[in-house]
């Protein structure tokens, strides 16, 4: 299938893609950001979505900063352009070496080589790895419009299905990570590899010694948003084991109201969660003493 007919357009740097976006919409236009294109153009492919102009990013990979990795006071920073196979191949330190990890689980090599970080985040899709990540380690989003700069917390990035919070005429410049997560984990399941994941479930430990005090629990694929899951978060203070992340998972699981559609049941939804959380929570925990 083909898109919807639209109209093209090169940004040169990011003030000049405002200005486009922002004179397209005056105009009339529906206008879209495009960057690595790869969660845009098959939507466009199957007329889900039709915007009638397309703003490209892609001149904009000649700015240092808007493909640039880096460590700093606990902060890992990622220009709006950062590949998943950027990430795949960086080198992180311990505290973000989940991100890398996970980058196994996005499409295949092609997609991961064209898909950006913050084009999955804007997609806003309830099972992108990426989406997920940024609930779990504090992620701040970066987004420039006709205002200036402002910075959306993760907690208040996801409105919805396919919905986010980064208005129509903003861009994104990059995308913080603030909560360092050595004891960390993503996993998901997907009848075909590369395929869209029917549920995913990260978890970050907050390890004192061979302790667990807490974490983080986050699921995708089972509401129209990824989701913090306070309820097995409240599960994970105690010693680490089998048991431990049997309560974690049963915990998940009650707390959850998963959809019934064309995909599967809420049921095998809840039977996803409650191994995907146990699962992570196992890989996570290793390296506990």
């Amino acid at each position: 299938m083909k898109p919807a007919a639209f109209t093209y357009h090169r940004a040169h740097d990011v003030a000049d893609a405002v200005a486009l976006l922002t004179d397209l919409a005056a105009a009339g236009e529906d206008p879209k950001v495009i960057a690595g294109g790869q969660s845009l153009m098959p939507m466009m492919n199957f007329r889900l979505a039709r915007p009638t102009a397309l703003v490209d990013l892609g001149p904009l990979r000649r700015v240092p900063s808007m493909t640039a990795i880096s460590e700093r006071d606990g902060t890992l920073t990622l220009g709006a352009l950062v590949t998943h196979h950027a990430v795949e191949t960086a080198t992180l330190s311990p505290d973000w070496a989940v991100l890398s990890r996970t980058m196994r689980w996005v499409g295949h090599r092609p997609i991961r080589s064209r898909g950006t970080v913050a084009g999955s985040l804007v997609h806003g899709d309830a099972t992108a790895e990426w989406c997920l990540l940024a609930l779990l380690l504090d992620a701040v989003v970066v987004a420039e419009g006709p205002a200036g700069r402002r910075e959306i917390p993760a907690g208040e990035l996801f409105h919805g299905f396919y919905a986010t919070a980064v208005d129509p005429d903003e861009v994104v410049v990059e995308v913080r990570f603030t909560r360092p997560s050595p004891h960390a984990a993503l996993t998901e399941f997907a009848r075909r590899h590369g395929d869209f994941a029917i549920v995913d479930a990260a978890v970050a430990l907050d390890v004192e010694g061979s302790a667990v005090r807490g974490g983080r629990v986050v699921l995708g694929g089972v509401a129209p948003a990824p989701v913090r899951v306070p309820e097995a978060e409240a599960a994970l203070a105690g010693e680490a084991g089998d048991d431990r992340w049997a309560a974690v998972a049963d915990a998940a699981v009650a707390a959850i109201d998963p959809p019934d559609d064309g995909g599967t049941t809420a049921a095998y939804r809840r039977r996803l969660t409650r191994t995907l959380v146990t699962d992570a929570c196992r890989e996570a925990a290793g390296g506990i003493p």
